[in-house]
């Protein structure tokens, strides 16, 4: 009898072909995110689980399969699974790390051109047929190159994100926890910094640090009123690391010139009133979605499957104390 995977939503045709050679597949077919008794329901009785990274596999849902060998989730990030009841249960717990690195980076600096040369705002303008031709004081906005960059973790992305800011001619300085060490900073024009120096000196603020829940709102209404006032945020990390409220406020009082977010603290809502602002670049978590970054996705997924449903160890594994 063929072992038995869920898919809770739609991927790529690359990872449903790979794991229907092999075993028997049930996917949700819909971009409609799922309930958590559609998860336990459609759970019942399978051997993997391949979910997404916008599913919250909690306590619950592992313990509602007593037969589950793995849960492969579909994205970097891993805080939308409890891990520790997984491990509990030895279930390895797999990623896709490291293939969203290129195109995190190049959306990044999406985001930091659209806000700082109000791109987004220029198209609403023109499509609303309020173009009356160009002049002197039109609709201006302000130059990338020659700026201070702020980065706030230096992880892959990050370092992506810098080894791009080099084409800016501009300034680099970073905090992250653990420092880097001095050959790499000389290698990538990096000066470190503490956190508040960073905050209060950048005039791009970048996140792309990893998230834990004691990170939650590190930068609240303190910190974007230590922000320059010709400062602008971006966040293509973790929404929770923004008090959106409080970010709300400072966007409406020109605390800071602007912001730019791929990710929201109560995502897939974004927090009323943001989307009012011409201030503030919305887009709806498009960090790492290329054609070739979810297709590598979608065979890292899969192969962490196949290689525990055949008894081998997965490729990425996040807890991998399971094994010793």
């Amino acid at each position: 009898m063929k072992q038995k995977v869920f898919v809770s939503g739609i991927i790529p045709q690359i990872a449903a072909d790979m794991l229907s050679r092999h075993y028997e597949v049930t996917m949700h077919n819909d971009l409609r995110l799922l309930t958590k008794q559609e998860i336990v329901d459609g759970l019942a009785g399978k051997d993997a689980l391949l979910c997404l990274l916008s599913d919250s596999i909690d306590a619950d849902i592992i313990h509602s399969n007593p037969g589950l060998k793995i849960i492969a989730n579909y994205g970097a990030g891993f805080n939308n699974i409890d891990v520790p009841a997984a491990t509990a249960r030895r279930i390895p717990v797999t990623n896709t790390p490291k293939v969203s690195t290129n195109a995190t980076a190049d959306l990044t600096w999406g985001l930091i051109l659209a806000i700082a040369r109000r791109i987004v705002e220029g198209d609403k303008t023109t499509r609303a047929g309020k173009f009356t031709g160009w002049a002197p004081l039109y609709h201006l906005g302000v130059e990338v190159s020659g700026k201070t960059l702020g980065v706030v973790g230096m992880g892959n992305i990050g370092k992506a994100v810098v080894k791009r800011a080099k084409g800016f001619d501009m300034r680099i300085i970073y905090y992250t926890r653990t420092r880097l060490s001095t050959e790499i900073e000389q290698e990538l024009g990096l000066e470190f910094m503490p956190l508040t120096d960073v905050i209060e000196t950048a005039d791009f603020l970048t996140f792309h640090q990893s998230y834990n829940p004691t990170m939650k709102h590190m930068i609240g209404a303190k910190e974007l009123a230590s922000m320059k006032s010709t400062a602008f945020l971006i966040n293509a990390a973790r929404g929770p690391l923004i008090d959106e409220a409080a970010l709300l406020v400072a966007l409406r009082n020109k605390t800071i010139a602007g912001a730019a977010l791929d990710v929201y603290e109560f995502e897939p809502k974004v927090t009323a009133g943001l989307e009012l602002l011409d201030n503030v670049v919305l887009a709806p978590h498009l960090g790492n979605a290329t054609v070739e970054t979810r297709n590598a996705m979608a065979e890292i997924a899969a192969n962490n499957i196949i290689a525990v449903l055949t008894g081998n160890r997965p490729l990425t594994c996040v807890n991998p104390d399971i094994y010793k």
